[in-house]
């Protein structure tokens, strides 16, 4: 019996999904996350922390002082209404922070 053979694919259709697959997709989101973090926080808190992880809809950030971390806090519904702003769908709808 011969293979069956499948109709073809284009190469737009077919390389999202293999890089989706090896989980390319989650380091671009974080990559553009990390693009217009100072643009959603301002430039000072973006002085004192970064974007580092994105697990599912849970955008972590690391801060580098206590203080910090609680100026995002207080931030927190602004900043991920921004990130919603800029990013869509694709935006992250929690916020964990990190001191480190």
């Amino acid at each position: 019996m011969k293979p069956r053979r499948s109709r073809p694919q284009s190469l737009a259709d077919l390389v999202p999904r293999v890089l989706g697959e090896l989980g390319f997709d989650r380091a671009n989101a974080l990559t553009r996350l990390a693009d217009r973090w100072e643009a959603v926080v301002g430039a000072p808190a973006a002085a004192h922390s970064r974007p580092t992880g994105l697990r599912g809809n849970v955008l972590e950030a690391t801060v580098d002082s206590s203080v910090w971390s609680q100026q995002l806090q207080m931030r927190r519904e602004e900043i991920l209404a921004a990130l919603a702003a800029e990013l869509g769908e694709e935006a992250p709808t929690e916020l964990w922070l990190r001191v480190g």
